[in-house]
Order: C-alpha cells, then structure tokens, then sequence
C-alpha cells in the first residue's frame, strides 16, 4: 500500500519535531556538562584560568631565555588582576614573539577571542 501525499507530510512533521527535540536534549547535555567542567566559574574568570594554563605549558616547554623583564612584568600584571586589566604586553625579541603567537593559538584553541589576550604595542 502506498503512502499518500498528507500521510507522507506527517510523517516528515513527526520527524523533523523529534530531530529538533533530540537537537535539543543535545544541547542542554552538552551545556551541562561544559557547566560542570568550568566548575561554576564565571566566563572571565574561566577564561583567564585557561590562559594561566596554557602561559605556564609554554613557559615550562619553552622557558625565559630571551623574555625580557618588561615583557614579563606586563604579563604578570595581566595574571595577577585575573586577566581584567587593560595590559599592553609587548613581544619584541624572537622568544618574546615565539611565545605570544604560541598563547595565541592555544587561547583561540580554548574558545578565547582575540580581544582576550593582552598583547599590544603602542610605541
């Protein structure tokens, strides 16, 4: 027996509603479960914890040779306000450029913008 064209238009209508009911229960697992790992944090403090993360990775991969003093008190002064201050760390030297487009890169990777980062030169 086939299915006329009104039985074909509900059944199509019962699915794409369970496609979006599923869509949704997708979306409030995942955002659950992104609630939990973040701890409860607010996203400026989160975010700041996943930059302090990936600064120390890459401090301990690459270490300070060639970060001058300025450039990392700048830095530190960025951390130690929890990534809020308006900071201008500004890369230089090979290893200082080495470093910045390495934190970067892992602040894009963990969801960050651009206007995140604390890095500038004004001068």
């Amino acid at each position: 027996m086939m299915a006329t064209g009104m039985e074909t238009m509900g059944l199509q209508s019962r699915m794409g509603k369970a496609g979006l009911a599923a869509a949704m229960i997708l979306i409030a697992a995942s955002t659950a479960a992104f609630a939990q790992q973040s701890g409860g944090a607010d996203w400026p403090t989160e975010k700041c914890n996943r930059y302090k993360k990936a600064y120390d990775q890459s401090i301990a991969y690459l270490g300070k040779k060639g970060l001058s003093a300025e450039f990392l008190a700048s830095h530190d002064a960025f951390l130690a306000a929890n990534c809020q201050a308006r900071a201008e760390v500004c890369a230089r030297s090979k290893e200082e450029l080495e470093l910045a487009n390495r934190l970067v890169l892992m602040a894009m990777n963990s969801g960050m913008s651009g206007t995140f980062l604390p890095f500038a030169c004004r001068s």
